[in-house]
């Protein structure tokens, strides 16, 4: 499926009468004129869906960059991004850092205009068969928004109707975790209940049942309401999904919806639709130009760089190592090897637009959440070892058995970091199987790690005597301040 923008242009033409002064800007849509037929409420999915894509070409920022799964190839000559993307490697971001406000709008700004849509929706005069599966993708986007929001921030401004006035924006107070997981489950509910399992292969991509169960599996997991979470999940192994042998196939853009994706975000690159993705422009080692990218022009990032942790996590004869991880660029300054991902590197018939898609939800994903629900109820169990070992058998390793509840829920957790690296899961997972205090403590751990033999080298510029240094509140992102500003009911969290 081939998500579009929303574009909107209502040219109103006034009457010559007395009244023609009270006419509507006939450069701004109303509401009121739109949401009326089945092609506009269409055209307002595809904007969520479109939405989405902006939202996700940063996500890597937040949710593996502060994890020991990637670091950055640290530019010497460009101090200023210190205060911005290095801040979330070294734990350096506070209220001001403008990456944390500019994600925060984008959610809400989301989450505004699929409240919008599901209220005209609610209203339409349209047949169920139209209103039910557009009311259970957004339903699952407004879920899965709240859920990452409430991973970032803890307790978060929860809104689930439209405002009439601008003014009542700044009425709003956080609501606790609870009450937003709440809600999350019930979109979640909601959209199972409406969703298709499939669709025709002109709208192959859209959400479905099997992601809606995928996503209340993952809430239900991360609340650690483990039979909720099994029930939740195991009513997804009926719905057709299943691995692919070669594991580098699951990310080919020629292969892309194939059996194991539950739900990947769509991309388009080799036209001018502006529909496609770069992630491996961002990705790439600074200086290497067309070494990965294929194209001479090219001046990649070098941000999410794999950290040498993670690489020495694979064990011997794991096939998802050489399909993740690029080891074949060296520094022209330094000869250092630099590490990239190999996962969103592909050919492409234009510079800087990539076919690559980005996968959220994935069968192996499945397996091994299920794996970890029934070990932390009952142990380790043949049917857990089944749902774990089909994903190893896979990447090419030996089964496990004979293991205690803590080994397996260790090897579960070590799967999960290699199956799903760089994949936007890394930080959530780490943040839901630890306290605070284990997390500051499995991090600064890391960071010593790191400092002591950085993946890139920084040719001579010592650390900052606040990098690498992860303090307990740090677990939660802050509250912007642009927000606190506009708004003095909202409160910021701890720490900041």
């Amino acid at each position: 499926m081939k998500t579009l923008s929303i574009i909107f242009l209502v040219i109103l033409c006034a009457s010559c009468n007395k009244n023609f002064l009270n006419k509507t800007d006939p450069t701004k849509l109303s509401t009121d004129l739109f949401y009326k037929t089945p092609a506009e409420m269409e055209q307002a999915v595809n904007g969520a869906y479109g939405q989405l894509q902006g939202i996700i070409n940063d996500q890597w920022l937040f949710n593996e960059m502060p994890s020991d799964n990637t670091t950055l190839d640290f530019d010497p000559g460009n101090r200023g991004n210190a205060p911005t993307f290095e801040a979330f490697e070294y734990f350096n971001v506070n209220s001001g850092t403008p990456n944390i406000n500019s994600m925060y709008d984008n959610y809400y700004n989301a989450l505004f205009n699929i409240n919008t849509t599901l209220l005209k929706l609610k209203n339409s005069t349209l047949a169920d068969s139209v209103k039910n599966p557009i009311s259970g993708q957004l339903k699952f986007l407004r879920a899965y928004y709240y859920f990452e929001l409430t991973q970032y921030f803890g307790d978060v401004v929860l809104v689930t109707e439209p405002l009439d006035q601008p003014s009542k924006a700044w009425d709003y107070l956080r609501e606790t975790q609870a009450k937003v997981y709440t809600q999350v489950i019930t979109d979640l509910n909601d959209a199972i209940a409406v969703l298709p399992v499939s669709y025709s292969a002109a709208s192959v991509g859209r959400i479905t049942k099997g992601a809606a169960l995928t996503l209340l599996g993952k809430v239900y997991l991360t609340k650690k309401q483990y039979p909720e979470a099994a029930d939740a999940l195991k009513k997804v192994l009926p719905l057709g999904y299943s691995l692919v042998p070669v594991y580098a196939d699951v990310f080919d853009p020629k292969k892309k919806n194939g059996p194991e994706s539950i739900f990947e975000v769509q991309y388009q690159g080799g036209n001018d639709l502006g529909e496609w993705s770069s992630f491996i422009y961002t990705f790439a080692p600074r200086l290497s130009k067309d070494a990965v990218t294929g194209w001479p022009q090219s001046t990649p990032s070098g941000w999410n760089i794999p950290t040498k942790d993670l690489i020495a996590d694979y064990e011997n004869g794991d096939l998802r190592k050489d399909a993740s991880i690029g080891l074949d660029f060296k520094s022209p300054i330094t000869g250092e090897t630099i590490p990239y991902i190999k996962k969103y590197d592909h050919p492409h018939a234009i510079y800087g637009r990539t076919d690559d898609d980005w996968p959220v939800l994935r069968y192996s994903d499945v397996l091994l959440m299920l794996a970890e629900a029934i070990n932390e109820q009952t142990g380790p169990t043949t049917e857990a070892y089944g749902y774990i070992n089909q994903v190893r058998q896979r990447a090419g390793l030996g089964a496990l058995s004979g293991l205690s509840q803590q080994a397996l829920r260790d090897a579960i957790m070590h799967e999960r970091r290699l199956e799903l690296a760089f994949e936007n899961w890394r930080w959530l997972d780490l943040k839901r199987t630890k306290s605070a205090a284990d997390l500051a403590t499995f991090l600064n751990a890391y960071a010593a790690r790191e400092k002591a033999n950085p993946t890139v080298s920084r040719q001579g510029i010592p650390y900052s005597t606040s990098d690498y240094i992860f303090n307990t509140y740090e677990a939660l992102y802050p509250i912007p301040s642009n927000e606190l500003l506009v708004n003095n009911k909202l409160t910021q969290n701890p720490g900041y």
